[in-house]
């Protein structure tokens, strides 16, 4: 199952992250999502752990809780397909199309 995790403090290592959801069960991954250009964390992150009854008792123990200041959100990641449009990057004001008669 893989999970959001998001508020996190830009000081937590991939390591540190790993090792909170580990004292729930086994971790495939843990990565925390950075800006391509600069290379500094955004702040949220992904976990995943084959066992789901794992992973459910890590989002139960871990959201809200605080790690390095911060309190973190926990929850199950949504496929890109479930997530709703947020309109981003559609272009300008959106009056476009041909004005010529």
């Amino acid at each position: 199952m893989k999970m959001f995790i998001g508020n996190l403090s830009r000081d937590i290592t991939e390591d540190e992250l790993r090792t909170e959801f580990a004292a729930f069960g086994a971790v495939d991954s843990a990565v925390i999502i950075k800006d391509k250009f600069s290379g500094t964390p955004k702040g949220f992150g992904f976990v995943e752990m084959s066992v789901r009854a794992e992973a459910e008792a890590a989002i139960a123990g871990l959201n809200d809780k605080d790690i390095k200041g911060r309190k973190i959100v926990v929850n199950e990641a949504r496929p890109m397909a479930d997530r709703k449009p947020d309109n981003r990057g559609r272009g300008g004001s959106g009056g476009g199309g041909n004005r010529s008669r």
